[in-house]
């Protein structure tokens, strides 16, 4: 089990996939924020929502079915639908740069977005992520390692909360991933504002979730469903979304089916998941830097294991904030 004292608070994760770029823009007003993934020389995506209280941007595009194969971009913001918003900023940045697909008359960048619903933390839910944020997220970008924590899509992420804001815990941004002797490189990266706990899927054990009376332990929301709980969050105030990345050559068809795969990491790492509460999307890239043939059954089970350690690393990166306490908190208590 990966223990707070011992988890480095940055990590390559996402950006291990060469041509992808990782950039946050975190708000002070209140805390909340976007993350930017750039594919400036484009990418193969697929995404699968599974979440019943999706906020989403350009999903439709992704349909193996449809024209444009690839995107130059992908959106993650708190905010709510107010931070679909964005990805307009995103789509400035690119602009700029002339990079998007080609039309003949202009190039239009393609930026695929999803939100959480974070208007809840702070005290004025007015102050959420603009275009003016997903802009200067994109600005930041760089391929270097992925800070995680309180930044970015999951500034104001929180998770827990089967019992209500009182026993929440604080949520926030990770990221992962694999290469393996071959070449292949999976990784993810993930905001984590769930309904339910993180769990380390290598022990079982809650690493933040539901907290019990004392305000110090772990219910364990997997306890408290077989003893007949029912969650106390409201519909649509929650969401885990996410990117998985590979290097691997995959279609438009094959990289949905990556997204699929990878909620497996969902299901692993956060319980419950996928709840009516939820709004959990996963987005797929595929570079195909990796030209060796692969199996997507492959890279799909490892896009599953790098996102629940994705999720697992979101847990105990975050920081406490008053009245939400983060895995690192509680650690000397346990």
């Amino acid at each position: 089990m990966m223990q707070a004292g011992a988890f480095s608070q940055t990590s390559l994760g996402l950006t291990a996939v060469g041509g992808i770029k990782v950039g946050h823009h975190t708000l002070a007003g209140r805390l909340t924020g976007c993350t930017v993934v750039l594919t400036e020389a484009g990418a193969v995506a697929g995404v699968d929502v599974r979440g019943g209280a999706p906020g989403t941007r350009e999903t439709d595009l992704l349909n193996p079915t449809k024209t444009v194969q690839q995107v130059h971009a992908i959106v993650l913001s708190g905010g709510s639908a107010f931070g679909l918003d964005a990805a307009s900023g995103v789509m400035r940045y690119l602009s700029e740069r002339d990079i998007g697909y080609d039309t003949r008359v202009a190039k239009v960048p393609i930026v695929p977005a999803a939100i959480l619903f974070d208007l809840g933390i702070g005290n004025d839910p007015t102050i959420r992520p603009t275009a003016e944020c997903g802009y200067l997220a994109a600005s930041a970008a760089t391929a270097g390692p992925v800070t995680e924590g309180n930044v970015g899509a999951g500034a104001g992420a929180t998770l827990g909360k089967m019992g209500g804001p009182g026993r929440a815990m604080k949520g926030g941004t990770g990221s992962a991933s694999i290469s393996l002797p071959n070449g292949l490189v999976v990784s993810a990266l993930v905001a984590v504002n769930a309904v339910g706990d993180v769990i380390d899927p290598a022990t079982g054990q809650v690493v933040a979730g539901v907290r019990g009376e004392d305000g110090r332990s772990l219910a364990d929301a997997r306890v408290l469903l077989r003893a007949g709980a029912t969650t106390r969050s409201r519909q649509g105030e929650n969401t885990t979304i996410g990117v998985v990345a590979t290097n691997a050559t995959l279609d438009q068809a094959q990289a949905t089916v990556m997204a699929q795969m990878a909620h497996d990491g969902f299901a692993r790492a956060i319980a419950p998941a996928h709840t009516p509460n939820d709004g959990d999307a996963i987005f797929a890239l595929a570079t195909g830097a990796y030209d060796q043939p692969i199996s997507v059954s492959t890279v799909g089970a490892l896009a599953a294991d790098v996102m629940a350690e994705a999720i697992v690393r979101a847990a105990w990166a975050a920081t406490g904030i008053p009245g939400y306490p983060a895995a690192r908190d509680l650690q000397a208590g346990r």
